[in-house]
């Protein structure tokens, strides 16, 4: 059997509709903290000036009532003014702390980033051709890309605006006690209202959220094929354009649609919350109203209750909306562990062998072997399928012995299928055999190195590809410090 005809037959799917995964694997957390505790120092940093950022939010209210208190006795002037500077200076260091603060959280994002595509793409390289020959190319890109990003986000927006929000929350309550308790219980009564939304909406986006990775990586798939030169050429040669832009616009529906779902989600979540806030605002100026003309509060503790009351239902909103960010960034996460989990069939030697000087033997011992099945190399997301293919390949080689001895030339003589390719592809260990045993001068391959194979064994595949750089970069591609010499 050739490679091509075993590729065709690695190709059967049991379904070509993939229900969308929405529950978060255990363990998912801790790994992304393992990740996280590689920016350890800068996320301090960056957690207790959120934490400034949030205090400094909550002494304006408090100033703006005293500077309403300062008027309405009237003065001294000197109380006003100072109280305007230091309003004035809160601001000043509020922003001076948001844009450090954006900087902390953009090189936390960006290198984390940095650390999950480094991550995948070195562990794909490790994976077997198998692999390759299943996987949709654009499935595997979105996660480099997309997921990566979307994972991003849960430290350089999410993770501050947690931090910061809970602490506004706690100091927002307890300067309104001082205040007010009747009207601080009022306001607390209605957190139902906003822990309510949160439970019910999470788990939907959660869901939307996989099936948006899906669908577009599915998109992303379609569109690398058909603007490779090979699937190009057979659209050309045999398809028909309009076929073609239908099952296009189809994916990018379904993109479309679920982005719209979510969005109008998010948006009625959010506008449910404010329309509560501002109820709840109308209640301060009514209560704290009233309680001001009997002779309870003054008016600048009503205007300190009223902006402190954005300071609390603004906290709220955020944290409730935070649960919705954080069920999408781990979604994100969770599919690039996804790929990091698949175990490489193809493994290095803990203690690679050297080979022997001078002229080698090749010898294939007992040597059987069958392409291996879907759920050992893929995943069914990286696919488009529902269930990964659970069948084993055909043995396409049986008890197959020959040497090949130092400095001969043997031709491999078949019909199409007949295992020509196959045979060629366990040498360099493309595949490894399912029992036997291929030596070069006596050392097992699977006892070799990469680089040692790679230096000893030479390959010309069937079909060439050139990669879209400089000519000298794809001629140097098996020795990179070559010397122009030396591509000539």
């Amino acid at each position: 059997m050739s490679m091509q005809s075993a590729h065709r037959v690695m190709y059967t799917s049991v379904s070509s509709k993939r229900t969308p995964q929405t529950s978060i694997k255990p363990g998912t957390y801790r790994r992304i903290a393992s990740f996280a505790t590689r920016h350890k120092k800068k996320l301090i940093v960056f957690l207790t000036l959120s934490v400034g950022t949030a205090v400094i939010g909550v002494l304006n209210p408090v100033l703006a009532g005293d500077v309403v208190n300062a008027i309405t006795s009237g003065g001294p002037v000197e109380t006003v003014i100072w109280l305007a500077v230091a309003i004035g200076g809160l601001a000043i260091a509020d922003a001076a702390i948001s844009i450090f603060n954006r900087y902390l959280s953009s090189q936390i994002g960006e290198g984390l980033i940095f650390d999950l595509r480094t991550a995948v793409y070195d562990h794909v390289q490790k994976m077997p051709i198998a692999f390759f020959n299943r996987t949709r190319t654009g499935a595997l890109v979105s996660r480099l890309n997309t997921d990566v990003i979307g994972a991003q986000r849960a430290f350089s927006n999410t993770l501050s605006g947690i931090v910061s929000n809970f602490v506004s929350l706690v100091l927002t309550v307890g300067v309104m006690v001082t205040i007010s308790w009747q009207v601080t219980v009022m306001s607390i009564l209605l957190l139902p209202l906003f822990i309510i939304p949160t439970k019910l909406l999470s788990g939907k986006l959660a869901s939307l959220q996989f099936q948006a990775a899906d669908n577009s990586a599915s998109m992303s798939t379609r569109m690398t094929e058909r603007f490779s030169a090979g699937g190009a050429t057979l659209v050309k040669l045999f398809g028909n354009p309009k076929t073609e832009n239908e099952e296009f616009s189809d994916r990018a529906a379904q993109v479309r649609d679920i982005g719209v779902k979510v969005a109008m989600l998010q948006s009625t979540f959010v506008s449910s919350l404010t329309l509560v806030s501002a109820l709840a605002l109308a209640l301060v100026y009514g209560i704290g109203g009233a309680q001001a003309v009997v002779g309870n509060l003054n008016a600048g503790q009503v205007v300190t209750l009223a902006l402190l009351l954005t300071r609390l239902y603004t906290p709220l909103t955020m944290l409730a909306n935070a649960r919705l960010d954080i069920m999408s960034a781990v979604v994100s996460f969770q599919r690039v562990f996804e790929v990091l989990d698949l175990v490489p069939l193809i493994k290095e030697p803990k203690a690679p062998k050297s080979l022997p000087s001078g002229g080698l033997d090749v010898t294939f011992s007992n040597v059987d072997f069958a392409y291996p099945s879907a759920e050992q190399v893929s995943l069914a997301s990286l696919e488009d399928v529902s269930v990964l293919d659970t069948r084993g390949g055909d043995e396409v080689l049986h008890a197959l012995n020959f040497t090949i001895p130092a400095g001969h030339t043997v031709a491999l003589v078949g019909s199409s299928g007949a295992g020509k390719s196959t045979i060629a592809s366990l040498l360099p260990r493309l595949y490894d055999v399912t029992s036997g045993s291929i030596t070069i001068g006596g050392v097992d391959v699977r006892e070799l190195s990469a680089q040692t194979l790679r230096s000893t064994v030479g390959v010309v595949t069937q079909d060439g590809h050139v990669f879209h750089e400089s000519i000298r970069a794809n001629l140097s591609l098996a020795k990179p410090g070559a010397t122009d010499a030396e591509t000539v």
